[in-house]
């Protein structure tokens, strides 16, 4: 099973994730970071470093974030893809603690 970036990420994108992957199979857009779920090979790394709990196994996803699958598969194909830490949005420690960012996403 892939790991799953979440909504948690959403204007966020802190990239403590990316640097301890050893596959680079994360990808960079806008506001958000996704993992490609076809070349993810659960390693698990990425999770604990996640500083907003956003990184899941895909078996172990919540319920209101199953969009997600979808979402990462997608954008993963669209956005670049990044091997080291980027740099976050400028006010990203204002949105750690939100919830419900989902309309937030620039795809």
């Amino acid at each position: 099973m892939p790991f799953i970036v979440t909504e948690a990420c959403i204007k966020c994108k802190l990239g403590d994730c990316v640097e301890v992957c050893p596959v680079d199979c994360f990808y960079e857009g806008p506001n958000m970071l996704v993992i490609n779920p076809d070349e993810c090979i659960d390693c698990a790394l990425c999770e604990p470093e996640c500083p907003v709990n956003a990184i899941y196994s895909e078996d172990e996803l919540p319920e209101d974030q199953m969009e997600f699958v979808e979402l990462n598969r997608r954008l993963s194909e669209k956005w670049e893809n990044i091997a080291e830490k980027c740099d976050p949005p400028e006010d990203a420690d204002q949105w750690k603690e939100v919830k419900n960012k989902r309309q937030y996403l620039e795809e």
